[in-house]
């Protein structure tokens, strides 16, 4: 263990297990040289923010010591700072540029807090806000005043819908994820009460699709369902390589016009994470460009 909360990985074998076990905190990783003078500058500043983010787990890595951890994720010059939660990477900053590694930081550790109106989520698994792109995001029959975006986070505001109760919405992925459940949180009354949820569509379903089409699965949500802290959980082996999911909300607990959703969030995991065997056996020569 360095000064502050940062910690050395002392090799490649090492690397994997520091990743499995943060769980879902955020991990930023510094990959360093010893040789390098921007990296020997900002050491001091690095630790400085590992104990201003104490929630984050903050790791060095010496290329020199890890070769194959370094050259598996593409790290090409030092300082080269990687971001992960639940041993997937969410973002990378290449250079030794004190205010934007802290704007990466902040992004990423303020995404601690996005989800923790669902602390039952699964071991193992996570609240996928990090990992959702909210320019693919798409809501049908959104009222003006209360759309999508508003449900996307639990600081405020609300999903309302315009016309009927009827809601289409399509949550993009920045990667292949797989869900293990849903939450669709909402006031009583106004909540989603029948829904079905699709995959993988080319593009946004309209309502008369969602209505004809079959989905991956229908649900009859109960007032329990869609309270704050509960979990809807999903047929996990159907949902292994999702890039998209619309869910499609038929109606509300009474029947009205309205529909609210106060927070919508899907729990889960990225398909793809590091698996340091699985490289070697692909890289072989120790460096070669992955």
């Amino acid at each position: 263990m360095m000064a502050g909360q940062v910690k050395q990985v002392e090799s490649d074998s090492h690397f994997q297990p520091e990743l499995a076990s943060a769980e879902s905190s955020l991990v930023v990783v510094d990959f360093y040289a010893t040789w390098c003078g921007p990296c020997q500058r900002i050491t001091p500043v690095y630790v400085e923010l590992s104990q201003k983010y104490p929630k984050a787990v903050f790791l060095k890595v010496d290329v020199d010591q890890c070769p194959d951890t370094a050259s598996a994720h593409g790290v090409t010059a030092m300082p080269t700072f990687l971001f992960f939660r639940n041993k997937a990477k969410i973002d990378m900053l290449r250079g030794a540029d004190v205010n934007l590694l802290e704007e990466k930081i902040k992004k990423w550790y303020g995404d601690e807090d996005e989800g923790d109106e669902g602390e039952t989520v699964v071991k193992g698994h996570m609240d996928l806000g990090t990992f959702i792109n909210k320019a693919g995001c798409e809501c049908l029959n959104e009222a003006d005043d209360h759309p999508l975006t508003h449900a996307l986070t639990t600081k405020g505001g609300y999903l309302e819908s315009d016309c009927d109760a009827q809601l289409i919405i399509n949550i993009e992925f920045n990667q292949a994820m797989k869900l293990h459940s849903l939450k669709l949180y909402g006031p009583p009354g106004k909540a989603p009460k029948n829904i079905k949820i699709f995959t993988n569509q080319p593009s946004t379903l309209d309502f008369d699709q969602a209505e004809s089409m079959e989905p991956v699965e229908s649900k009859e949500l109960t007032e329990a369902d869609v309270a704050t802290n509960s979990l809807i959980p999903l047929r996990y082996v159907k949902y292994q390589n999702v890039l998209s999911c619309t869910i499609f909300i038929k109606d509300n607990q009474e029947g009205g016009e309205v529909t609210q959703v106060d927070y919508i969030g899907l729990i889960g995991s990225a398909v793809q994470t590091t698996n340091m065997g699985e490289f070697k056996r692909v890289a072989g020569k120790k460096g070669e460009s992955h």
